[in-house]
């Protein structure tokens, strides 16, 4: 065995680089598979599948043999021995030697980031792990007689393990070679049309050339650069098969670790996502996982006695909806136990008013900073961080997160995210001078403030149809000078923590925006999230609609239904400027 700690060869260094990451890339997804594969053929061992697993750990040694990782080929000469006893029956498929082998997967993926690092060498816990899998390889003993360490032993730190695991996947994107052909031709086409664009201002200096001439190359060149983007924010597009398979290990190392059975169903792995979506999913998907199988899936003693099978079922599926991709986790658990929450609830002195609580604003509160159900910390829960981490993090996608649960029967978490963090169909709506944009879809409908509502507090409430409607003030909100116009609207946005209203001066309409981080200027101000350029060259600033809408509920001391204030009349229509209509109408713009 060699240790190199001086990197890339002399005389090597781009080349070598580039060597070397795509062995990274290739090395990841050959362990992943193997993982895969193990977990498959725990459930259902078969030789099909262990000629795979022996054919994928082949590759890998093969892989860094030809650069010269000797710790790493061992280690892998060690797992094929394994996997050619198992193949042999000199040792029967079953949960210990799974275990091992899996282990083995992790250890693996330590060398292999050692070796890229530039240090080639088994360590102590690795050399003992290699003895283990050569003894299991040269035996010829009976499982029972044979068998390695017990799950307990082998899923030491098993938690860690999950994380570092989810940690471990680099940023890398592969792309089609037609699609990349694509927009090299768009490329070149918008490069012709400016020329030509350039060409026609410069003859038309002098020419007297007419606008309409101006109009129609401007018009020739929007599609392209329409299509230019679509097909870049194609190419950003992954399937979130990999992510989704990634945690069939996790569900089985978190439920071992805790004495459980479970088994994960996946559904909708060719769902394409952008990947800065995927990469922010990681974790929160991990929080809920682990969520599910500490709080959710009881022990198989108690499933039998509740008349369920003893392997708890977790589904994850993902799918598109309304332009949004939602990706849903349920299992068939114990499901929210509401009265150990309000009993918590009381503890921490969340709410004065819990009896008057309906189920789902119950279950929301699981998602507060700090709040736990669990009786003692372990490993996997009790220290009071997961849920509100979640929706924290799902919320900076501009996402949202839904729950529902029957108690007894389980619990399904559906997040719905943005198809991209790039760009935005965001509504823009003005206060004085300063423009705000909300994403389209959170909109429900526009109204008119009525005039006995317009008073200078920042949180008031109307009656929407018979029902309360909070709402701020921007104005108020963010302390803009000036006086409010006559006229003021109020932009409802639906939340699944509930329905407030926004009053603003005028309404802009919807429209593509390409979303930029905030500048210093704003990168603390509590209710924005980002910015973007308007069409005339404007910044307007995208609200974090998350905060507002519960500083709005947050504000809401909801007064007798009689002293409510007048209900509000819906805004004009933008089909038809002139129309009152009482019901609900889409958002105008004046």
């Amino acid at each position: 065995m060699s240790a190199n700690a001086g990197g890339p060869p002399p005389g090597l260094g781009p080349e070598w680089q580039q060597v070397l990451a795509v062995f990274a890339d290739e090395a990841e997804e050959l362990l992943s598979s193997m993982e895969e594969t193990l977990i498959a053929l725990e459930a259902r061992p078969d030789d099909e599948r262990l000629r795979t697993l022996f054919r994928l750990a082949h590759n890998l040694k093969g892989s860094g043999s030809s650069l010269g990782f000797e710790a790493l080929t061992d280690y892998v000469h060690g797992v094929e021995d394994l996997i050619q006893a198992l193949l042999d029956q000199r040792l029967a498929v079953g949960e210990p030697w799974v275990s091992l082998l899996l282990e083995a997967v992790d250890h693996l993926r330590e060398l292999t980031r050692a070796a890229l690092a530039g240090v080639d060498q088994l360590g102590p816990a690795h050399q003992a792990r290699l003895t283990r899998l050569r003894e299991g390889g040269a035996t010829g003993r009976s499982q029972a007689a044979g068998a390695p360490p017990p799950v307990a032993v082998a899923l030491e730190d098993g938690s860690q393990r999950v994380e570092a695991r989810a940690a471990s996947r680099g940023r890398s994107l592969r792309m089609d070679v037609e699609r990349l052909d694509r927009i090299v031709t768009l490329a070149a086409e918008l490069s012709i049309a400016r020329g030509r664009m350039t060409q026609f201002l410069l003859e038309a200096e002098g020419s007297g050339a007419s606008w309409d001439e101006a109009l129609t190359q401007q018009r020739e060149m929007d599609p392209l650069f329409q299509e230019l983007q679509e097909e870049v924010m194609r190419v950003r597009m992954v399937p979130v098969g990999p992510l989704f398979r990634q945690h069939l290990r996790t569900v089985r190392d978190l439920a071992r670790a805790q004495d459980k059975l479970a088994l994960l169903e996946l559904e909708g792995e060719d769902v394409p996502m952008d990947t800065a979506v995927l990469e922010a999913l990681r974790d929160p998907l991990l929080h809920l996982l682990r969520n599910a199988l500490d709080h959710g899936i009881e022990t198989p003693a108690e499933r039998q006695a509740a008349g369920k099978e003893a392997c708890g079922r977790l589904r994850l599926r993902a799918f598109h909806d309304a332009g949004s991709v939602v990706v849903e986790l349920s299992d068939d658990g114990r499901g929210i136990q509401r009265e150990r929450v309000k009993e918590r609830a009381r503890e921490r002195g969340l709410t004065s008013a819990l009896e008057r609580l309906r189920d789902e604003e119950v279950d929301r509160l699981i998602f507060e900073p700090g709040f736990s159900t669990a009786k003692t910390v372990t490993e996997l829960s009790g220290r009071g961080v997961g849920m509100d981490v979640v929706r924290r993090d799902i919320e900076a996608m501009r996402g949202t997160v839904a729950i529902r649960s029957q108690e007894g029967h389980g619990t399904a978490m559906t997040l719905r995210l943005p198809l991209t963090l790039a760009v935005i169909q965001g509504f823009a709506m003005g206060v004085g001078d300063q423009i705000y944009v909300v994403p389209i879809e959170l909109v429900q409908e526009c109204l008119e403030l009525p005039a006995a509502s317009r008073t200078r507090e920042e949180a008031g409430m109307l009656s929407l149809r018979g029902q309360p409607l909070p709402y701020l003030r921007l104005r108020n909100v963010f302390g803009l000078g000036g006086e409010a116009p006559s006229r003021e609207n109020v932009v409802v946005l639906r939340h699944p923590d509930g329905v407030v209203g926004l009053a603003v001066d005028h309404l802009q309409g919807d429209a593509q925006r390409v979303i930029r981080p905030l500048g210093r200027l704003f990168q603390n101000a509590p209710g924005i999230s980002g910015s973007t350029i308007l069409g005339d060259g404007r910044v307007g600033l995208i609200l974090d609609t998350p905060t507002l809408v519960r500083r709005a509920i947050r504000r809401a001391n909801a007064p007798p239904d009689d002293a409510w204030s007048e209900s509000a009349s819906p805004a004009a229509s933008p089909r038809n400027p002139s129309s009152r209509s009482t019901e609900p109408s889409p958002c105008s713009t004046t």
